[in-house]
């Protein structure tokens, strides 16, 4: 590790908080209702989907009908994006000529890109076609991530309202998120991106000439617009093959350091978004607090592990840390940055081949997935995670002190903390099942690159990343078959919808609550004790349950890496 790699770091830590405040408080004015700058240009915009969709912006719905509309929506998804890959041979925008995807893959990539993984079983420049990216891919980026910050939103509501029927109303929630954040904000970083270099076309590959002579098709395409959703909305998936690695989606420092920010701001700003609901900013910052000592330690320990390097590599007389699968434009240090931003948000758009990094490294994102991407997690989706922890940390506390437990004035009752556990527990489920069944099928096997005990952390993180709706993979193991195809969409599925239903139940559940005032016995939940707590319960409750497939894993791995032992 180096100074310059912490100063790196440490820059990227300050400019994020400092967005923070800003970026929640326009967030908490949008889904309010309220008028912000943007208010004159939108509005008119607004009103006219609402006229043109039969919906009434003042008409709320109670948690099971906005669950219901939100179910139908992802529905209407799927089969929107299934059909386009499907057909994309015969439409147009397909200057390459790509002919239809196959079922199982466009089963799993619809699958994969609804529920906001973009799990990718392709190479998106020799699969895709153009309309298929901008019409399919990049709608469901968008789609996909107002979702996620809606369903937050609906949860946020739960806690700061009292003796209430309802939650919002999905349709609005939806359109106010991809009107007034995601597509302005979109708008602006395609704009910066082409101007670092990012292609933004319409036009054919390029035929080159190498300096050898020999021919060269490069892929190029409406990169820009699709990097910057992408990351804006925790997506990940990469129009190219080698993601964020590529030079054309990320081309230096300045882009490299856009797109990390850009993954984290809105999940970071959703903590702000919730302490201004709430009327007291302090619980958004104590979450943030949590997030963030969750995060710093990943990052000490990745960089240290990539840092240190590969002892076998050392034992050949070669020194330094550990470069392989790295882009020397971003080194080690913005390389394990990098790794631990984008498995602790749903992101898993990628600037390294995780599948290079030493044992260690390679299983901070791991761990970061599996305890269900709650450091800061995915747009929408790490804030309403968090907070099923939340429900559980304050539990605990009530049963330490013997008395009801209370969260903002809410009693925490059997009903919640059952629904909080099935969200937590859904994830372990589709992760360490799925896993156990593909280490011993041999059609599954037959897709390891690698024996041993890295062969069956490819797998685990597969199936990890599926779950936990992130979409990054150690590119060891083939995904395209039918078996990891169809398992993985089941995986991906669970992880969205298994957390979701629960997640709104509660938020119905708590809005028809009335509040409690607060007394000497009530537990703070605003200073460092429940930060404490809580990062306590996500650390025992994610080491109790996944620490034997770690031991199998990267731990074993680390070992015979550490006493010369290949596999």
């Amino acid at each position: 590790m180096t100074i310059y790699g912490w100063i790196q770091i440490l820059l990227y830590c300050g400019i994020l908080v400092a967005l923070v405040k800003p970026i929640g408080g326009y967030m908490y004015r949008v889904f309010n209702g309220d008028r912000t700058f943007l208010s004159p240009v939108l509005v008119p915009i607004e009103r006219g989907l609402y006229r043109l969709s039969g919906t009434n912006e003042k008409e709320e719905q109670h948690w099971a009908v906005y669950t219901t509309g939100m179910l139908l929506f992802h529905l209407a998804g799927f089969l929107l994006l299934y059909a386009l890959q499907r057909l994309q041979g015969v439409l147009p925008y397909n200057p390459a000529g790509m002919t239809a995807v196959e079922p199982g893959l466009a089963f799993n990539t619809a699958a994969s890109f609804i529920t906001n993984t973009n799990w990718q079983n392709y190479s998106g420049e020799s699969t895709m076609s153009y309309l298929v990216q901008m019409a399919g891919l990049a709608v469901q980026n968008f789609m996909s991530a107002a979702v996620g910050i809606a369903i937050a939103v609906a949860l946020i509501r739960g806690f700061a309202r009292a003796s209430g029927r309802s939650i919002g109303n999905f349709w609005v929630d939806l359109t106010r998120c991809t009107l007034y954040v995601l597509l302005p904000t979109c708008i602006v970083l395609t704009l910066v991106y082409v101007w670092l270099g990012i292609p933004q076309t319409l036009g054919p590959y390029v035929d080159a000439t190498t300096l050898e002579g020999a021919k060269q098709t490069i892929a190029v395409g409406p990169v820009a617009s699709q990097i910057a959703i992408k990351m804006l909305g925790t997506n990940g998936g990469g129009f190219f093959n080698a993601n964020a690695a590529h030079p054309f989606e990320n081309p230096d420092a300045i882009s490299n350091l856009i797109q990390m920010l850009t993954i984290f701001v809105l999940g970071a700003a959703l903590t702000n978004v919730f302490g201004r609901m709430v009327g007291n900013q302090r619980q958004g910052w104590a979450i943030l607090a949590s997030m963030g000592v969750l995060f710093i330690a990943g990052v000490i320990v990745c960089y240290w592990a990539e840092a240190a390097g590969n002892p076998l590599v050392h034992a050949l007389g070669i020194d330094g840390g550990n470069m392989e699968g790295k882009e020397t434009r971003f080194g080690i240090a913005l390389s394990a940055l990098f790794a631990v931003i984008t498995t602790s948000a749903s992101c898993g758009a990628v600037n390294a081949m995780h599948d290079s990094f030493t044992a260690l490294g390679g299983m901070i994102p791991i761990i970061n997935m599996q305890l269900g991407e709650v450091i800061v997690g995915g747009v929408g989706a790490g804030f309403y995670g968090i907070l099923m922890f939340v429900v559980v940390a304050v539990f605990v506390a009530g049963l330490m002190v013997g008395r009801t437990p209370e969260y903002l004035g809410k009693k925490i009752e059997a009903k919640e903390v059952k629904m909080a556990m099935l969200a937590i527990l859904c994830l372990p489920l589709a992760m360490l099942i799925f896993t156990a069944i593909a280490v011993v099928l041999p059609s599954a096997v037959a897709s390891m690159a690698n024996g041993g005990p890295h062969g069956f952390s490819e797998v685990l993180y597969a199936y990890t990343s599926a779950a936990a709706n992130n979409g990054s993979a150690f590119g060891g193991l083939t995904g395209n078959t039918p078996w990891y195809n169809l398992t993985g969409s089941i995986g991906m599925l669970m992880g969205r919808f298994l957390v979701i239903i629960p997640a709104l139940a509660i938020a119905g559940s708590l809005a028809a609550k009335k509040t409690v005032p607060a007394s000497a016995g009530t537990f703070p939940t605003d200073g460092m004790l429940f930060v404490g707590l809580l990062v306590g319960v996500i650390v025992i409750v994610g080491g109790l349950t996944f620490f034997p497939s770690l031991a199998v894993g990267p731990i074993v791995e680390h070992l015979a890496m550490i006493h010369g032992q290949t596999f």
